[in-house]
């Protein structure tokens, strides 16, 4: 599911070679960008302008900053990397790969865009995010992000109290049953051909969960294209305000093949890159932050992770900057015996 948000103005591309270029302008990428811009960093952000939050209305969750629609947060975060110099470059990257090194062997690498621009970067945060995936059920994705949600932290409260529906997708669907029971009395779970053992029938039945296991056909609205109901294979149509749905989680790695980043299955869930402290990656000089390496990180934790690693990039920028100061300086002077 993707979904854009208002247009931003584009800065210039950079020339010559920065220090860092950030693929993806949401919250991890844009922290990263901040902290990299406020330690005097040259930094470019490269956004396609599609972030997976779009379709919500706010964001929710988040301390101080609760029900602010997730386009102010980005307008927000633009400004502020801006402040301190930083570039903000509307543009899908089609190709990223490593460059070769400069004269003292630092680390370059080669980040062109769709238009056919290109940039070079000492080092890359990548924090391009991921999409989510519903299952082929017609009707259900013209609701997602708002009758139709995943996250009971990110939409729970608004939407206590209504009649909700668990449409399954997996085991994982279990545990999120019980998430939304906190929020209504009136929940009944789909399994839509998953498993669902006598345990936990036992388990939803204490409370009071209704369990429908014929397979869900399609979503129907009311007259005025609201979700109204849920239609099964046998012609039953069950009244629903809200389905809550687990999408499967794919990162979104598009030109980025060249980096060969390694990733990882996370059981249920998806495939993402995998990543060590900080963001840090087996590709030197490549680090990843958000929901590209944490699959079910929120705004806030996405953000944190976006500042860490700008901190790490940094940090070793650092020290390459002494390694060709050393290299510069050429051999010193020879030691008295």
């Amino acid at each position: 599911m993707t979904e854009t948000t208002p247009p931003f103005t584009s800065d210039e591309l950079a020339e010559g070679t920065i220090d860092t270029v950030v693929i993806g302008g949401g919250a991890a990428g844009l922290n990263g960008a901040l902290i990299l811009a406020r330690s005097r960093r040259s930094v470019v952000v490269i956004d396609s302008g599609y972030p997976r939050n779009a379709p919500a209305e706010a964001v929710h969750g988040l301390l101080a900053l609760d029900g602010t629609p997730p386009s102010e947060i980005l307008r927000r975060g633009r400004e502020h990397v801006r402040h301190y110099a930083g570039r903000i470059v509307l543009g899908e990257v089609v190709s990223a790969e490593p460059a070769a090194p400069s004269a003292d062997g630092d680390l370059r690498f080669t980040v062109t865009l769709a238009d056919g621009r290109s940039i070079t970067a000492r080092r890359i945060l990548v924090a391009t995010g991921l999409t989510d995936v519903l299952p082929d059920v017609p009707g259900l994705a013209e609701h997602w992000g708002h009758s139709v949600v995943h996250c009971p932290y990110c939409h729970g409260w608004e939407v206590r109290d209504e009649p909700i529906g668990i449409l399954a997708t997996g085991p994982l669907s279990i545990a999120h049953a019980y998430l939304y029971r906190q929020l209504t009395e009136d929940l009944t779970y789909f399994t839509h051909g998953t498993d669902l053992d006598e345990d936990n029938r036992a388990r939803f039945a204490a409370r009071g969960i209704r369990v429908i296991d014929t397979p869900v056909t399609e979503v129907v609205n009311d007259a005025d294209g609201a979700l109204a109901e849920v239609r099964l294979a046998d012609g039953q149509v069950v009244a629903r305000r809200i389905l809550a749905v687990l999408a499967q989680l794919q990162i979104r790695a598009q030109g980025l093949e060249g980096l060969h980043l390694p990733d990882q299955d996370l059981p249920n869930k998806g495939r993402s890159f995998a990543s060590g402290t900080a963001g840090i990656t087996e590709v030197p000089g490549v680090w990843v932050a958000g929901n590209a390496t944490d699959l079910t990180a929120q705004v806030g934790a996405s953000a944190a992770a976006g500042a860490l690693a700008g901190a790490d990039i940094n940090r070793m920028l650092a020290i390459a900057d002494t390694d060709a100061a050393l290299h510069a300086a050429g051999p010193g002077p020879t030691p008295h015996v």
